[in-house]
């Protein structure tokens, strides 16, 4: 077996969290860490207590430069996504980039076209269809538990923006940042995988007055296919607990995907009851996933057309004015 040399940019959670998933006893022999990069020195000299022997950068065209990578993870913020990535493809490097996929449509587009060109694995880090409540909510729909589908609702809600664990210089900027950009693109990815294409047909979206900071509120009717209705409500900076939840319809019952895992489903007319998932159902982590496809084996990824699908949709909703692609 052929260890896979991977590389990552960018040590915050997202990076650490994947070098974690990486040294786990399950993928450790076909993956090895061999070089990371973070512009702040600060995260290197931390990092390199744990890992003295993994070579950093600070600079991540010297660090592909002076190493043989076959797989880079980019976890550095959005606005980066682009530069790292199409860098990796020029070198035909296979790539794991982060959500959202890039910092605009144009951004997305190139990036996904360059990845088909240089002929490499492409993937983005949606894990939610991987999770075992979404797993089964699928085979719900797909058994029509509830019936034929008659609206959904997408409800976000935040007591405060950025959440007390996620305080960085770019989340609660306008142009990186905000939770249609960092909670919305998780859920939009997994309507348009569990239900199919979605379009927006109208969103109003609120903005502080004078200040880059990103969205307070936003309100929008979206559409499947068929014409089914998707309605967004989101909010953040209000009294209560946090919220991420979406609600399916059905003409026999309803289901209700909560706060991220937690499903709940019940016939018309009675209320909800919890629905037992179990968790030999997760197909987690992506990584896995990752490492499958580049080794040539069958495996559940999410390429950089699923990321360009998904930049639509966020587009469309935080800028209902421009046109649209």
């Amino acid at each position: 077996m052929t260890t896979i040399k991977m590389a990552v940019v960018g040590l915050g959670k997202m990076g650490l969290h994947m070098i974690q998933e990486a040294e786990q006893a399950n993928l450790s022999e076909n993956v090895e860490i061999v070089a990371v990069c973070d512009s702040r020195e600060e995260h290197l000299v931390t990092f390199a207590v744990s890992h003295p022997d993994t070579k950093m950068y600070t600079d991540y065209k010297q660090m592909l430069d002076e190493h043989s990578v076959d797989l880079l993870y980019i976890a550095v913020p959005p606005k980066f996504h682009y530069p790292v990535v199409m860098e990796a493809l020029k070198r035909q490097i296979h790539v794991f980039c982060e959500k959202p996929l890039a910092n605009s449509v144009e951004e997305a587009r190139a990036m996904l076209v360059g990845a088909e060109k240089a002929g490499v694995v492409h993937a983005i880090h949606f894990s939610m269809p991987h999770e075992p409540s979404v797993v089964k909510l699928q085979q719900l729909i797909e058994q029509q538990t509830i019936g034929t589908i008659r609206k959904m609702d997408l409800i976000l809600q935040f007591p405060q923006w950025p959440r007390a664990w996620q305080q960085n210089e770019w989340i609660t900027s306008r142009e990186q940042g905000g939770f249609i950009l960092e909670v919305g693109i998780h859920w939009i990815h997994m309507i348009q995988t569990v239900f199919g294409a979605i379009r927006v047909i109208d969103s109003q979206v609120q903005y502080p007055q004078n200040t880059d900071e990103c969205e307070h509120d936003i309100q929008a009717a979206m559409e499947l296919e068929d014409g089914t209705r998707v309605q967004l409500n989101g909010i953040a900076h209000i009294a209560g607990e946090e919220r991420v939840s979406m609600i399916v319809y059905g003409t026999e019952g309803t289901i209700a995907l909560e706060n991220w895992d937690q499903l709940w489903s019940g016939p018309v007319g009675q209320p909800l009851g919890p629905v037992e998932v179990q968790e030999s159902l997760s197909q987690l982590p992506v990584l896995k996933h990752v490492i499958a496809r580049i080794e040539g084996k069958p495996a559940k990824i999410y390429d950089f057309n699923d990321g360009y699908q998904a930049q639509l949709i966020l587009e469309a909703l935080r800028n209902p004015n421009q046109s649209r692609p």
